[in-house]
């Protein structure tokens, strides 16, 4: 088993904590492969869309984001963590979402994204945990997951762990065992259930593409479709 762990802060601080807590459970039986913001991907998207119009390749960080993509691409479960800053996730992890656009459904989705499983660990110290793990679930759903799991820490005290009152240490450290558990007892070998929701935002974007091909056969997303023969009767789930 793989899992491609990406970690939106490189402080190792309460959230870190927490993602150590739930990969516990797979240390031994898994490799996990970590990469932390902004370190492994320190530039930001300048919206050049090169990616979308001449190839992910022609994106200044290619090299960069062609590696993180690689590891993601053949884990078997996606964990991402990113403590609340400001209501939303971090800038670093923002970031690096805004470079895997090319990869959002109406672009150019991955086939294997489609049938892969991920977590979302976020914390904050009062409400905006929620609103953070939605900015990731956004990018998650879009590239074409189905099953994600999401936990979302309210620490409502300090922000330093071993500040906390053991009663809340304890709480947190339940609810990340309970989904750990979960995502243990999945057999792996069997690609994710895709869902309704994710089969309408597939079907809406066949449409639009399919005029798209038949506008202009050139046409980087189109001729991705129907190479990938989704412009037919293929599609990416059994």
């Amino acid at each position: 088993m793989k899992i491609t762990v990406i970690n939106g802060t490189e402080k190792l601080g309460i959230t870190y904590r927490l993602k150590e807590i739930f990969l516990s459970k797979f240390k031994g039986e898994a490799v996990i492969n970590e990469y932390y913001l902004p370190k492994d991907c320190p530039d930001f998207c300048i919206g050049c869309t090169n990616c979308f119009l001449k190839g992910e390749h022609t994106c200044k960080d290619a090299d960069k984001i062609g590696n993180i993509e690689k590891s993601l691409l053949e884990a078997d479960l996606i964990v991402m963590t990113s403590p609340a800053y400001v209501f939303h996730t971090t800038g670093a992890m923002k970031a690096f979402l805004d470079h895997l656009g090319y990869r959002w459904m109406p672009h150019r989705p991955a086939p294997a994204m489609f049938g892969k499983r991920a977590v979302i660990i976020t914390q904050c110290l009062g409400s905006g945990a929620v609103s953070a793990a939605k900015d990731i679930k956004h990018s998650l759903s879009w590239w074409g997951i189905s099953q994600i799991g999401v936990f979302t820490g309210k620490l409502m005290g300090n922000i330093v762990w071993d500040k906390l009152p053991q009663k809340k240490q304890s709480e947190l450290t339940s609810k990340v065992k309970r989904l750990s558990q979960k995502f243990a007892c999945i057999n792996y070998a069997k690609a994710a259930h895709t869902n309704f929701i994710t089969k309408v935002k597939f079907s809406f974007c066949r449409l639009m593409q399919k005029s798209l091909h038949k506008a202009d056969a050139e046409y980087l997303d189109g001729k991705y479709w129907a190479e990938q023969g989704w412009l037919g009767s293929v599609r990416p789930w059994k």
